[in-house]
């Protein structure tokens, strides 16, 4: 069974429903990226449209466990002005050196998860194993949750995939 671990940052609880939702389907440990300056009121939703429209890496805080020490991370952010939650670019390009296969699981309003995809794919220098985007509407009322164990499940398959060419590659037969 593949180890893996979830990491989330979530301005308004979403993202945080999002990620607990799918540890609780797949017995997976979760951590939470926190920031330094908390976002309230007016001035915080401006400063996550400015953070996002100028790629701002804005101060976090990451209390959970190495990332290194897992098969997988899944990656669980909102888009923000249709690209990557700033407080998540900061972790991807403070332990893109750390991350082990990335898997990305998004949340947005109505668009930009494609955009948010390939901003990973730049910080990180490859291209998630998997991704996927929801709604805030289908977390809000839970429709979300059998796409989203299919995307647990579908990890789970890629990582024993990989896996399995991974030992093929360092065998001594297959040089």
């Amino acid at each position: 069974m593949s180890k893996v671990l979830v990491v989330f940052y979530s301005y308004t609880g979403t993202s945080r429903r999002l990620a607990e939702l799918l540890c609780s389907q797949q017995g997976w440990e979760i951590a939470e990226i926190e920031e330094e300056r908390p976002r309230s009121g007016p001035w915080g939703t401006w400063r996550c449209v400015l953070d996002s429209l100028l790629r701002r890496h804005p101060a976090i805080r990451y209390q959970g466990p190495f990332p290194k020490g897992f098969d997988a991370v899944v990656l669980v952010s909102p888009i923000w002005a249709g690209r990557l939650a700033g407080p998540m670019r900061s972790f991807v390009a403070r332990r893109r050196g750390h991350l082990p296969d990335v898997a990305v699981a998004l949340v947005m309003g109505s668009r930009g998860a494609p955009d948010a995809v390939a901003e990973i794919t730049r910080l990180i220098g490859e291209t998630p194993i998997l991704s996927t985007a929801f709604t805030a509407r289908e977390v809000d009322d839970g429709s979300c949750a059998g796409r989203l164990r299919f995307f647990g499940t579908a990890l789970l398959g890629a990582e024993r995939n990989h896996a399995v060419a991974r030992q093929a590659s360092l065998s001594p037969q297959a040089a």
